[in-house]
């Protein structure tokens, strides 16, 4: 089954582009939510994200055992992960080896038996931050939508709401 990695910018259409790319399997979809609602803010971002998507998904949240849910869930339907940008933050707050995890998680989906969508920020296009943790983290998400591409069937980088097959 395929791995498909979606990449783009902020509001460029990542997420509902996933959506329909999950929609195309057979089966309920699983959505795989790495965000945390720890604001308003964040709590109506997660509330818009539900109501576009609707009742007819299993949703997980799993903010940081990401290659657990994947194995668990194999067999269920095609998975959305949605987004390995925030899941890599998560790692980097919980001072986990983000390398190690990206590893594991690559390993995990050439394993899995389900179709597997994720989405990813694509965070390196702009101006080089100022500050050493910004940058550090810039380069830490390059990396990783680096490993995930290498073992993606499909890459697709969205802009303004349009596709673009890369891979």
């Amino acid at each position: 089954m395929p791995v498909i990695l979606i990449t783009g910018g902020a509001r460029s259409g990542k997420s509902t582009r996933a959506e329909v790319r999950v929609r195309e399997f057979a089966g309920k979809p699983v959505y795989m939510a790495t965000a945390e609602a720890l604001d308003q803010e964040m709590r109506e971002r997660i509330a818009r994200h539900r109501a576009r998507r609707g009742n007819d998904w299993v949703e997980r949240e799993v903010p940081l055992e990401l290659v657990t849910a994947l194995d668990d869930t194999d067999g269920a339907g095609a998975r959305l992960v949605d987004c390995l940008t925030l899941w890599l933050s998560n790692l980097l707050h919980a001072e986990r080896n983000w390398r190690t995890e990206a590893d594991g998680l690559a390993a995990a989906l050439v394993r899995q038996h389900s179709p597997v969508v994720l989405v990813t920020n694509e965070v390196g296009m702009g101006i080089v931050p100022d500050n050493a943790l910004a940058r550090e983290f810039r380069d830490a998400a390059g990396l990783l939508n680096q490993i995930i591409a290498r073992v993606a069937d499909e890459v697709e980088f969205v802009v303004a709401g349009l596709p673009l097959r890369m891979k």
